[in-house]
């Protein structure tokens, strides 16, 4: 049972950005691409800060800007604008031959497509031992055997992508990604192309190469399921983090173990934060709202009341008349 909880804000701004115990840190991310002299800001000041040994999902709609910061991560595009590093490697300071090493061996990949993770010509045990040996890791043989017995698909080893199940082709993928022993791995949409039963396996199976590996795991996504096996999900919304939704394993009074699942609003460090959509629909809210101080938290109303809502009481301070509170302010 999942016992969903109100929302909350969660402090990703400058302090959260630059913990020292970060494997990813982002702060001010801006992707801007131009085509045909016409500018899109995929990313707009996104700021994300993950832990070492974390496992994260990366979830939001299609050109939210999920894909963009993956390119940035994985060392293959770079921002317009902004700071990131990875495993404590500056990635817009690396060269070009740094950046090579980086994607060898710092992070690993896992792709939705299985021609981007597999050499179809090859079995499972030689796409190992080639990606090994790009980065001249030692012991190929044992690692090898390790990671598919790991991931379950020991006796895939001496089978092509095209004899393994799409279940078995992720999780040949996720051994070869994990190969040169990276600190962070990269999942996009590795669930994308499975049924759900199997996508849950795929899941299962990352999630225990990152308890048993301690691999910080970052998963983009836009598969709902995914929330349901990691502790974190972040989502991103028009190029920025939007909202954090955590979850922990909670007893009831009776001794039942369920989880509960607590959303968080990202506040930048400048105090910004996106309300969730459902929440603007749902009271009608645009353009502009009402704020309010309280002693414990802060009151946010409709500018204008939409049809069918009873009017709620606001702080006096914000019925006055403007000009009041300027005489006022005067005397």
């Amino acid at each position: 049972m999942t016992t969903p909880t109100v929302l909350g804000a969660a402090a990703t701004g400058a302090d959260a950005a630059t913990r020292a115990d970060a494997a990813i840190r982002c702060a001010d991310l801006v992707r801007i691409f131009t085509a045909d002299g016409v500018e899109v800001q995929a990313l707009q000041g996104l700021t994300l800060s993950v832990d070492s040994g974390e496992l994260v999902a990366i979830v939001g709609a299609s050109g939210s800007g999920k894909s963009t910061l993956l390119g940035i991560l994985s060392g293959l595009d770079k921002p317009t604008a902004g700071q990131v590093s990875v495993a404590g490697r500056d990635l817009l300071a690396l060269s070009s031959r740094e950046r090579v090493d980086y994607r060898r061996r710092t992070v690993g990949f896992v792709w939705q497509q299985t021609s981007r993770n597999l050499l179809g010509y090859l079995t499972a045990r030689e796409n190992l031992a080639l990606a090994m040996s790009l980065a001249k890791t030692p012991d190929r043989e044992r690692r090898s055997a390790e990671l598919l017995d790991l991931l379950e698909v020991a006796h895939c080893a001496d089978r092509r992508p095209s004899e393994l199940s799409g279940g078995e082709q992720q999780r040949v993928a996720i051994a070869v990604g994990l190969a040169n022993e990276p600190r962070v791995l990269l999942a996009d949409e590795p669930t994308g192309e499975l049924d759900e039963a199997t996508s849950a396996e795929v899941l299962e199976a990352m999630r225990g190469v990152n308890r048993e590996l301690g691999v910080t795991t970052l998963i983009v996504t836009h598969d709902p399921t995914v929330s349901e096996h990691v502790a974190r999900t972040v989502r991103i919304r028009d190029g920025r983090t939007s909202t954090e939704v955590l979850r922990r394993t909670g007893v009831t009074a009776e001794g039942d173990e369920h989880t509960v699942a607590e959303e968080y609003a990202v506040l930048d460090r400048v105090g910004r934060l996106q309300l969730p959509q459902e929440y603007l629909t749902t009271l009608g809210m645009r353009e502009r709202v009402r704020l309010a101080l309280e002693a414990d938290h802060v009151g946010v109303w409709p500018h204008a009341q939409p049809a069918g809502h009873a009017e709620q009481s606001q702080p006096d301070t914000y019925q006055q008349d403007p000009s009041q509170q300027d005489q006022e302010a005067a005397r």
